[in-house]
């Protein structure tokens, strides 16, 4: 049943890019007899997305795609981000400035389809900002210490304030010696990297000059709060499946989908 709440037509996107430094031919990865980026267009498919297309940086992965029915465009191989990639997906897909697109993670196979349709829905509802994004909370101290996990505050709007690999908000009270010894309460956020764009500022985004923030924390989506951009943040109940960027990852995922 489609949900009157979503916008009309919008376009997820799924970036793949050959070249991983942890795992070499990440997209083309073996999970349970299906290429990795082709188990992901298969989760964006069950959303509801009026089109899933794979912008691909060679012309192995459209291949993989278009032989299991996957929508699939062969993109430049010398952009330095995905959203460079997404926005020339979205020229060659002809999208309109207003069009809502969805970037997919093309390491995301067992995404949850209804975090596709939030995010999506998340941005229409917010015609005052540029993105949207997602996030739930974080059970663990370790979590919230840990740099490779990326925090998010918001506010009263659930608009995003700053992302960071630092564990924000920062809890005055909640420290001895210099350590946390409890989570912040409520519950600080972490931010799922799944992300929605009008074709019209992802088309601007990639002339946005790189923000200090983004260059030092290592965040590309800094680069839009640096400029002035909104990012609305969809809070999920339901944290995503794991991701794949290493070997130890791949073969988890393989385990859980055998």
């Amino acid at each position: 049943m489609t949900d009157p709440t979503l916008p009309q037509g919008f376009t997820v996107v799924i970036p793949a890019r050959l070249a991983s430094s942890r795992l070499p031919n990440k997209p083309l990865a073996d999970i349970a007899g299906l290429p990795m980026v082709v188990r992901v267009a298969q989760r964006a498919l069950l959303s509801q997305a009026s089109q899933v297309v794979v912008a691909a940086d060679d012309a192995r992965i459209v291949q993989a795609c278009l032989a299991h029915g996957i929508q699939a465009l062969l993109t430049r191989q010398d952009h330095v981000s995905g959203s460079d990639r997404l926005a020339e997906a979205c020229q060659l897909l002809g999208l309109s400035a207003d069009a809502v697109v969805v970037n997919v993670q093309g390491d995301e196979p067992l995404i949850p389809p209804a975090l596709i349709n939030d995010v999506a829905r998340v941005l229409a509802e917010r015609p005052e900002a540029s993105m949207s994004t997602a996030a739930h909370a974080i059970a663990s101290l370790a979590e919230f210490t840990n740099p490779n996990v990326v925090k998010v505050v918001m506010d009263a709007r659930q608009m995003a304030l700053y992302f960071s690999r630092a564990p924000i908000p920062w809890w005055r009270d909640g420290q001895t010696d210099g350590s946390f010894n409890a989570l912040p309460n409520p519950a600080p956020l972490r931010h799922i990297g799944i992300y929605g764009y009008r074709a019209g500022f992802l088309a601007q985004f990639p002339t946005l000059p790189p923000a200090p923030i983004e260059t030092m924390e290592s965040l590309e989506q800094l680069r839009a709060l640096w400029h002035g951009h909104r990012i609305a943040v969809h809070v999920t109940h339901e944290a995503p499946g794991p991701g794949v960027d290493t070997p130890e990852d791949l073969a988890r995922v393989q385990a859980l989908l055998a």
